[in-house]
């Protein structure tokens, strides 16, 4: 009788070793199953579509902007904009124009993970910006305290060159490829102005690329919808494992 139960914890434990080595190798299949796809590489370039849309409908506005920006890893992108604006003013009291070009500099970081051959972006980003720009100062308006007398109204007609500005920005955005290749995008912007050129009796009123400035705070803001076109320049092979 002890032989027999001896026998049949034999035959038990040899069943049981080949039911946990038949575990072991199904994990190790699923381990070793993987799908590998090309991941692109290359230059994103578009324009500023609000900025665009701008020039039709505000007569005080003229301007564009172009953009680039070049994957540098999986997750950052190198990042420039370029443009030109004209910025009319008129209020109550003063009467200006400013113009002049910008550049900004800097990158972004995607932090959307993207299913198997997407290429969408959820990122934020920072930019160094720097504009030359000109005021045109054409008139301005003496405040008087009642309707007796009529407005006093200085023609001026004077120009302030050579004048620039730098900042910082920082930029939340989202990028969708809605056609082969093609990117429609929206972002927000908060920028923080660094320096600018001061005027002997006159200040600052806009600043091509930072948009409105005020004496009492260096913080500016913006925001602005693209479109861009994706060129691949090269392609990486990524293996990424996958259970079945």
């Amino acid at each position: 009788m002890k032989t027999k139960y001896i026998f049949l914890f034999f035959i038990s434990f040899f069943f049981c070793g080949l039911d946990v080595s038949a575990q072991e190798n199904e994990e190790a299949n699923k381990k070793r199953d993987s799908i590998v796809y090309k991941e692109r590489y290359g230059l994103m370039l578009g324009g500023d579509l609000y900025k665009l849309a701008r020039n039709f409908y505000d007569k005080d506005y003229k301007g564009f902007e172009v953009n680039g920006d070049y994957r540098l890893t999986k997750k950052i992108w190198l990042s420039a904009e370029l443009g030109y604006e004209e910025l009319y003013f008129d209020e109550a009291y003063l009467n200006a124009n400013t113009s002049g070009s910008f550049i900004k500099l800097g990158g972004i970081r995607n932090f959307y993970t993207n299913w198997i051959g997407m290429d969408n972006l959820l990122y934020g980003g920072f930019r160094i910006g720097f504009s030359s720009f000109s005021h045109d100062l054409n008139e301005y308006r003496i405040t008087v305290r009642d309707n007796y007398f009529p407005a006093d109204v200085r023609e001026v007609n004077r120009s302030f060159n050579n004048l620039t500005a730098t900042w910082t920005e920082f930029q939340l955005g989202i990028r969708v490829e809605v056609l082969k290749n093609i990117y429609l995008g929206a972002h927000v912007q908060l920028k923080v102005m660094i320096s600018q050129s001061s005027l002997p009796n006159f200040e600052n009123l806009n600043v091509p690329g930072f948009n409105r400035t005020y004496t009492d705070s260096s913080i500016g803001a913006g925001f602005g919808y693209s479109v861009r076109y994706f060129i691949p320049l090269y392609s990486k092979k990524i293996s990424q494992a996958v259970d079945f």
